[in-house]
């Protein structure tokens, strides 16, 4: 923690001038000079082919990519990390982030002095250029020390995030910058002169410096202070202390039968009596899953869901604090602390929201659990029924000839044929493509890391995404997306203040991706991508079998590209509301909504052709992968939904509570389940279970947890809408309207308009206005649309 006067004042350059202008475009030839510029302007079809080619055989074919990129190596002359001019050794990133620092001081002291009207009018760019700078430093080091081999440069990552972590804490809790930020927001004067972006910019920052106590007194401050350190020290104790409260349970072996024999002797033979059978990991699943006998299923299914009594402890201690946090910054409950600047607005809504969804699935999970119970007979169904009679189910399904004959359709989704449809879908809905290029020596972290450029139908370069999609040791295997570098436009004043610093290969983007706008005859930062996946590698030589996706794997990663391409396509001029930068329950809704053109058949037509022989994916083929789909989601899809919002309640349950009262975390699960669940766990047993001790999303979407069945129930009402089910899948009307209501607004429109504004006027909800006001109806609204049954996972 620090004050004003710790910050170093540095000298300030003047913002702009003709003189400085033309210098700033002299120095950014030079630095560009080290990467040969790559001509993006319109080409023919013949070389559209030869580029989409391209993009299907670097990823398919390890030689091809080989010499792919060692060609291109040979041509261009090194550049650091993601062309970063700084990252071309660890050491880098120490003068990285102590150049940045520097910079960001230059305008913490500017915008302490500002005085006049026309300082207090650049404060939102000035606050937002200074959210971009610690962001350039944060973000891409948080990235690089996880997914880089080498420990040195983790180590200088490290390093290099937390410097710039720990001066963003001081920015924080200086109180002169939010002063002078309120005072200009509360001038007409000045904001009669800001765009709609540098409002919402504006107001945004003055929320996250509010949430960051900046209002309180010292002494309140400090507590505010210490009380949000516990929470995150008892956040990851949380997360990472999850244990029953057995680690084993004893079972006769003939109890087990039904369990694969062979497993069943490996658990047994360190014992002459019952069989040990863990409870954490695969083991406990498959054997929900296959164990015949109910009793051994019940004692299995109720010491999973027991946690142990310290993770409860734990997680009744971070609900207290989150609670304490709450009360000390004037708010209800942690719930109404979090929801205030969300969609949702407050708990109130999200219950509404959860209430009707409750009501939309009702009758669905009624219909499964029927088709269970016949499948058991005469005594009930209980929630240690449903993996074994829902597996018996699906296998019902997979000996079908049907089935069988499913089994060769990864032969048609190489992950080359799959990143083809990608591109070919984003030029038929958003005239985008993407275009493989060479990366110079340095420029990724590993070799087998992929650079695509987006380019659209006019030549105009708009992103870079490096894809690292292969498996390797100690590589997490969670896919992601990560926003390296958000769009924005790069101010005359900015590029003068480069082109004075006697170092000639200065860059206003650090080295990184830029383009001149042909509009604004602006310079812009361009969003660089980072998509992470875990797929296997083909082989490296010969001309084997590639990377061969499962349909889980391609709507993984059509889920994954709906991220980048809100980052892609929502380039405001400002970073702070730039792509995925909007409402955490609005962040997933791009990303949800790709999973569903994933399998669509006006979108396999474009892609999904097999590996050796090209032969489309038949339309018969489609269809029975269809049927697959809808018989599987017939047999749980409604009872998975359940789970989902039986846990977003017992979230909201939760962080509601208000301070100053005891917390029974396990009694009040139970009040919820029993309420809201078809299969509740028995409250005759004792322990009662304690499955909240698992449920780590607590910590990380606390409050929150709503968002991702929110987004999937909007998801659904635009592919039905807007996209018509699929029928208007890849038709450039469709997607035109999806990127001009949603996706270019980034965060830079409130979510209900973006919603409102896509459905249209057809739309009965927007009839009576009841979407674009959002509030408590809206909420209800999005509840009635239902999440249906054949939904997507994410």
């Amino acid at each position: 923690m620090g004050s004003p006067h710790m910050l170093m004042p540095l000298r300030q350059r003047q913002w702009t001038c003709r003189t400085c202008l033309s210098q700033a475009r002299r120095s950014l030839k030079t630095a560009a000079a080290h990467r040969p510029a790559r001509d993006y302007t319109p080409t023919t079809n013949h070389q559209k082919q030869i580029e989409d080619e391209t993009l299907r055989r670097m990823f398919d074919s390890q030689p091809f990519w080989r010499e792919f990129s060692q060609s291109g190596a040979a041509q261009l002359k090194p550049t650091g990390l993601v062309q970063n001019q700084y990252l071309t050794s660890p050491d880098g990133f120490r003068v990285f982030a102590t150049s940045t620092l520097q910079k960001c001081q230059a305008i913490v002291t500017k915008v302490l002095a500002a005085s006049t009207l026309k300082e207090y009018r650049t404060m939102a760019r000035d606050l937002d250029r200074l959210s971009d700078l610690l962001c350039r430093v944060i973000d891409l080091s948080d990235f690089i020390r996880v997914i880089h081999p080498d420990p040195q440069v983790q180590e200088a990552a490290t390093q290099a995030y937390a410097l710039m972590f720990e001066y963003m804490n001081v920015l924080n809790t200086t109180t002169g910058l939010n002063d002078q930020l309120k005072k200009a927001a509360a001038n007409p004067c000045v904001t009669s002169h800001w765009s709609e972006e540098e409002k919402i910019v504006a107001q945004i920052l003055i929320k996250d410096f509010s949430n960051s106590a900046i209002h309180m007194p010292p002494n309140e401050r400090q507590r505010f202070v210490n009380l949000s350190t516990e929470v995150s020290q008892l956040g990851s104790a949380f997360v990472n202390g999850a244990e029953p409260a057995r680690a084993k349970v004893y079972i006769e072996a003939n109890n087990l039968r039904g369990l694969d024999p062979l497993l069943v002797h490996k658990m047994k033979r360190w014992t002459t009596s019952a069989v040990p059978v863990p409870t954490m990991g695969l083991i406990p699943r498959l054997a929900l899953r296959s164990v015949n006998m109910e009793d051994a299923r019940r004692e299995i299914y109720l010491a999973t869901r027991t946690s142990s009594r310290n993770q409860i402890q734990v997680l009744e201690k971070l609900l207290t604090k989150r609670a304490e946090l709450a009360q000390l910054s004037g708010f209800e409950s942690f719930a109404h602390m979090t929801l205030h600047d969300k969609m949702a607005k407050s708990p109130e809504a999200v219950a509404k929201f959860l209430t009707a969804l409750v009501g939309s699935n009702r009758e669905l999970v009624k219909e499964e659990l029927a088709k269970l119970q016949r499948m058991k007979g005469a005594s009930p169904l209980q929630p240690w029924d449903h993996a074994y009679y829902v597996h018996r189910r699906v296998q019902q399904y997979s000996i079908s000839p049907r089935s069988r004959e499913l089994n060769a359709v990864p032969e048609f989704f190489s992950l080359g044929t799959v990143m083809q449809g990608l591109s070919r879908l984003f030029e038929r809905l958003y005239g985008v493509r993407l275009v493989p290029r060479e990366t110079a020596p340095g420029e990724t972290w590993m070799s087998d890391v992929r650079r695509l450029d987006v380019v659209d139908e006019s030549g105009r370069h708009l992103a870079v995404i490096y894809c690292d999609l292969f498996s390797r040791p100690n590589k997490h295997p969670n896919p992601a997306h990560f926003t390296l570098r958000c769009a924005r436009e790069i101010s005359a004043a900015e590029v003068a203040e480069c082109a004075a610093v006697l170092d000639s290969s200065a860059h206003p983007n650090d080295g990184m991706a830029t383009e001149i706008d042909s509009k604004s005859k602006t310079l812009r930062q361009l969003p660089t991508i980072a998509l992470v996946c875990d797929f296997p590698e083909p082989p490296a030589t010969g001309a084997g079998r590639p990377a061969l996706l499962t349909e889980h794997s391609v709507r993984t990663l059509f889920h994954e590209m709906g991220h980048a391409l809100h980052s892609i396509l929502g380039q405001t001029r400002l970073q702070s509301i730039s792509g995925t930068r909007c409402a955490t329950d609005f962040a997933e809704l791009p990303s949800v909504l790709m999973e569903h053109f994933a399998m669509a058949p006006e979108v396999l037509s474009l892609y999904a052709r097999h590996w050796e022989t090209d032969t489309p994916l038949s339309e018969s083929m489609m269809r029975s992968m269809a049927k697959e789909r809808t018989a599987h989601a017939s047999v749980y899809g409604a009872v998975e939904n359940e789970a989902q919002i039986l846990m977003a309640l017992v979230d909201q349950a939760y962080h509601t509570l208000p301070a100053n009262r005891p917390i029974d975390s396990t009694a009040l699960y139970h009040q919820v389940a029993t309420t809201h669940s078809s299969l509740p766990d028995p409250t005759d047993t004792l322990p009662l279970t304690s499955w909240q001790g698992f449920f780590g999303h607590l910590y990380g979407y606390g409050a929150t947890y709503y968002s991702y069945i929110f987004d999937r129930a909007i998801a659904n009402k635009i592919w039905e809408d807007v996209f018509r089910g699929g029928k208007a899948a890849v038709e450039r009307d469709a997607g035109e309207r999806y990127k001009k209501e949603v996706l270019r607004w980034g965060g830079g429109r409130n979510g209900w308009e973006c919603v409102a504004g896509v459905l249209g006027s057809q739309n009965a909800a927007n009839a009576d206005g009841r979407l674009v006001e959002g509030g408590d109806e809206a909420m209800r609204e999005v509840g009635r649309w239902g999440l249906g049954r054949d939904g997507v996972s994410g």
